[in-house]
């Protein structure tokens, strides 16, 4: 990993500033009189359904669209500057393998996220957190709630696709890619999104708000102590993960949106685990142990005590090693595409995960794209049998559980079956 990563086994990526432009158009709220939208969809994705004598309050439909100008661009810029400063990425010790599935998701987000199990105190939040530091800057639609891409239709809300299929020139941003703290006492109109109340009883308008999945859209979406989200919501979590939208039926109102993200979940494997079925449907699986060697938990707790202390003096110590792995990471996401991966290596990733017994094929494909990834990280155009030997357990290791009261391989038997059918 030291040598992955360059000097250090560690460095982050800088963050890229969000650019505004006084120039920005704003896009305004559209409404529509009830009289003339009846069984008609609205460019929000919205469908109405009047009922009879219902028409108590004069109703209009708002678009989910905000009004965004320069000055609040501003504001949002500033209000970044000023949030709690991150743990950086590249001072945490050791825990390796934790920190290369997590950039792995960064490089490749169809991977499918990760799932990181370890025991408490070991900087499983703390490390998922300094993320934040190495997102990249992408492009969004000035104003959507969804983070649309202006370029790609499958990352589009139904309005601006709807926009963009017209001619209209939509309005353009840059900003960093989102990072979303889902806690466990969320609700699933919070997560998915429901009707604002507020502007139904106050303004008389029939409006949607959107939820956490569409905040996380093109983004990660972030869940500690995973093992103890209601199932339901973990459901609903990995269903949109894996489809890419989110779909809601609230009162009248139809709306599917993108939901696009890399799910990350952390948790303490005493609490319990997750049904077998549920961690299939993450991509690739960490542990996390606790240090025991002395003089590297005490160079943990004195690197603690000096963030604590000062952290923004912390953080700069730290920013030459960050460059070099945001360059690094920067240049793995562009030469992904060409990396190739001969049909030789896929037999045998196959011929294990059959051996192995793995349900269904997610195993297979997970693993290719790890590999890929991890070669573009690498810097080399070609995946060799050693890349692949690298990410094998952690994605394949969560999928042998068949029994929910089992607990989860070591990656033991994964390496096992590697080196025989690798030999």
């Amino acid at each position: 990993m030291a040598s992955l990563l360059g000097t250090s086994s560690s460095a982050i990526w800088a963050s890229p500033s969000l650019s505004s432009s006084s120039s920005t158009p704003s896009t305004s709220p559209i409404c529509f009189r009830p009289g003339k939208i009846c069984r008609s969809k609205l460019n929000a994705g919205i469908q109405i359904r009047p009922k009879k004598n219902r028409s108590r309050y004069h109703v209009s439909v708002m678009n989910v669209a905000t009004e965004i100008n320069s000055t609040e661009q501003v504001e949002k810029f500033d209000s970044k500057k000023s949030a709690r400063p991150v743990y950086p990425f590249a001072a945490i010790v050791g825990q390796d393998e934790m920190k290369l599935c997590l950039l792995l998701n960064v490089i490749d987000p169809k991977i499918g996220g990760v799932m990181i199990m370890g025991d408490r105190g070991t900087g499983k939040s703390t490390t998922v957190r300094s993320l934040v530091d190495l997102l990249p800057e992408i492009k969004v639609v000035a104003g959507d709630p969804y983070n649309s891409d202006p370029l790609d239709p499958e990352f589009m809300g139904v309005e601006v696709r709807e926009r963009v299929e017209k001619g209209e020139q939509v309005p353009v941003i840059a900003t960093k890619i989102n990072m979303v703290d889902l806690p466990l006492g969320a609700t699933e109109d919070r997560v998915c999104g429901t009707i604002d109340i507020e502007k139904a009883l106050t303004e008389g308008v029939k409006a949607f708000e959107p939820g956490l999945l569409a905040k996380a859209n093109r983004g990660i979406l972030y869940v500690d102590e995973v093992n103890l989200l209601d199932d339901h919501l973990v459901d609903v979590l990995l269903d949109s993960a894996a489809s890419g939208w989110n779909t809601v039926e609230r009162e009248g109102i139809s709306i599917s949106h993108p939901a696009r993200f890399i799910l990350i979940g952390s948790g303490n494997p005493e609490e319990g685990e997750l049904r077998p079925q549920l961690l299939d449907r993450f991509g690739m699986h960490a542990q996390v142990g606790t240090v025991r060697d002395a003089d590297l938990r005490v160079k943990i707790v004195e690197e603690r005590a000096r963030f604590d202390s000062n952290p923004k003096d912390f953080r700069e110590t730290y920013k030459t090693e960050q460059d070099k792995l945001q360059d690094q990471i920067t240049s793995a996401r562009a030469s992904l595409s060409s990396v190739q991966i001969d049909r030789e290596l896929k037999v045998k990733i196959s011929r294990v995960c059959s051996e192995l017994n793995v349900d269904g094929l997610r195993g297979d494909i997970v693993t290719n794209r790890a590999a890929k990834a991890l070669a573009a990280l690498k810097g080399k155009d070609r995946v060799t049998a050693d890349d692949v030997a690298t990410v094998i357990p952690n994605c394949l290791r969560h999928r042998l559980r068949k029994d929910p009261l089992e607990s989860i391989d070591s990656g033991v038997l994964v390496s096992e079956k590697f080196a025989e059918v690798f030999s």
